[in-house]
């Protein structure tokens, strides 16, 4: 996955024939003024490590766009860059025309902006960016470029902050959902026909590639690890001993456990792939001689992720929230799987061992339960969501829930509190959907419905 974005910067002015200059309202000196302060800010704001932006300063004495003759110049331009995603600057009334024939282009995903009109110096206007909006967004959607707005305002106002954070990780979960590479190491469970996929049909219409591996080949490797690496395996069992309570476990199970972190460590390197979806508990534990669950928990605070009872779907999902939050934070792997003994709202989110450490609540010290990582997670607010398929119809599922008060139990837990549990749970038996959920830290439900903006395949829903 590659959270790094470069973004084209576009600004739009209205052209009207006036020589010398044109004064009054759509006057270039304003657009210009306009195009000035947005670029500037965007840049000293927004500029990152993984944030990049090209200008168009190149192109004229402004830096502006207004003659459709100059569309395919900046739009090849934008393409020799390699832009991920482009944000339209409207400093006027704009040339919606230019909007649209450098958009249908690229084919990247599209903002759409413009500041707020504030100067209306001797009686006349100058700008009238807004009206400008409406005529863009009607011919970018002529010229069917998907994109996303955020409304008029000031560029430095908290509305333009929270629209263009928004855009950015829906532009990372476009960019890697269109190259998503899912490194898969075998097959179902035999009992578990909830997570069946169609995997041509993800292949055809998203170009998701999966890769498999088959557990004789894990097992070879595994081997080959636990007979070179004995002095590091050795270091990861004290660190291993020092974070979590493991119980009456012999260190050489411990150590089988560890193998397999260096196993699906090294497959994401040699692949160039850091999201797996693993079959987790029967065929490793019986060709291995033990569980996988621990390295899924370690293995999420390096930065690799492993999807455990091989939910290609789950999968799926994890790949578009550490995208959403451009891998600032990380995937956790709660299922539904109880209802609260008191609380009529509360649900028991659960797995046996997968979450990231990271989250753990704090002062609580981790155990081994039955070789599984046991731990509750910490308290605050989460995104859930689900990418489902039934019937040929792709779906993405996503809301939001608060944490709460529950009993302690094994394995990695959080008690996830709804507006109505009732209501979520018939949705979850009614379909399309299966009690496998992903979640994460924060509030990403609008990045969710305006990702699926961008695709016609897939069908956007919540718990509401």
């Amino acid at each position: 996955m590659d959270y790094k974005l470069k973004i084209g910067l576009l600004p739009i002015r209205r052209y009207i024939k006036e020589p010398p200059k044109r004064i009054g309202i759509f006057q270039s000196d304003y657009a210009v003024e306009n195009k000035e302060k947005s670029v500037k800010y965007v840049k000293e704001n927004y500029s990152d490590d993984i944030t990049e932006f090209v200008d168009i300063n190149w192109l004229n004495e402004e830096g502006v766009l207004c003659l459709d003759s100059d569309c395919d110049r900046v739009a090849e331009y934008f393409k020799k860059e390699k832009i991920d995603a482009l944000f339209i600057i409207n400093c006027n009334f704009g040339q919606e025309n230019c909007a649209g024939l450098v958009a249908k282009k690229l084919h990247v995903p599209t903002l759409l902006w413009g500041p707020r009109d504030r100067n209306f110096t001797n009686d006349i206007r100058y700008t009238d960016t807004q009206c400008g909006l409406f005529a863009m967004s009607k011919q970018l959607k002529r010229n069917n470029v998907k994109f996303s707005y955020i409304e008029n305002c000031d560029v430095d106002s908290p509305v333009f902050d929270k629209g263009l954070k928004q855009f950015f990780g829906v532009a990372t979960m476009v960019k890697n959902f269109k190259d998503m590479k899912i490194l898969q190491v075998g097959t179902r469970v035999k009992p578990f026909k909830s997570i069946m996929y169609n995997e041509l049909e993800l292949c055809e219409k998203f170009g998701i590639d999966i890769v498999a591996f088959n557990l004789a080949e894990a097992v070879g490797d595994l081997q080959i690890i636990y007979d070179t690496k004995k002095e590091e395996l050795n270091k990861d069992l004290i660190d291993l001993k020092n974070t979590f309570d493991c119980g009456n476990l012999d260190d050489d199970y411990l150590i089988k456990m560890l193998c397999i972190v260096h196993y699906y460590e090294k497959l994401a390197k040699d692949n160039n792939c850091n999201i797996i979806s693993s079959e987790c508990w029967t065929g490793i534990t019986l060709g291995w001689g033990a569980n996988p669950c621990l390295a899924m928990c370690l293995l999420a605070d390096k930065d690799v992720y492993v999807t455990c009872e091989w939910d290609i779907h789950m999968t799926i999902t994890n790949v578009l929230l550490l995208s959403a939050t451009r891998g600032k934070e990380k995937p956790i792997q709660g299922e539904f799987t109880c209802r609260h003994p008191s609380n009529d709202n509360a649900e028991l989110l659960w797995h046996c061992g997968p979450f990231p450490l990271k989250y753990k609540a704090k002062g609580e010290k981790p155990w081994l339960y039955n070789t599984k990582p046991s731990f509750r997670m910490e308290d605050g607010e989460y995104t859930i969501a689900r990418f489902q398929a039934e019937k040929g119809k792709y779906y993405l599922l996503c809301d939001k829930f608060n944490t709460c008060k529950g009993p302690k139990t094994f394995g990695t837990y959080m008690w996830a509190e709804f507006d109505n549990l009732s209501k979520v749970e018939r949705k979850l038996v009614k379909g399309p959907y299966i009690h496998h959920m992903s979640e994460i830290p924060g509030d990403y439900v609008e990045y969710f419905k305006e990702f699926t903006e961008y695709f016609d395949e897939i069908e956007y829903d919540s718990f509401n």
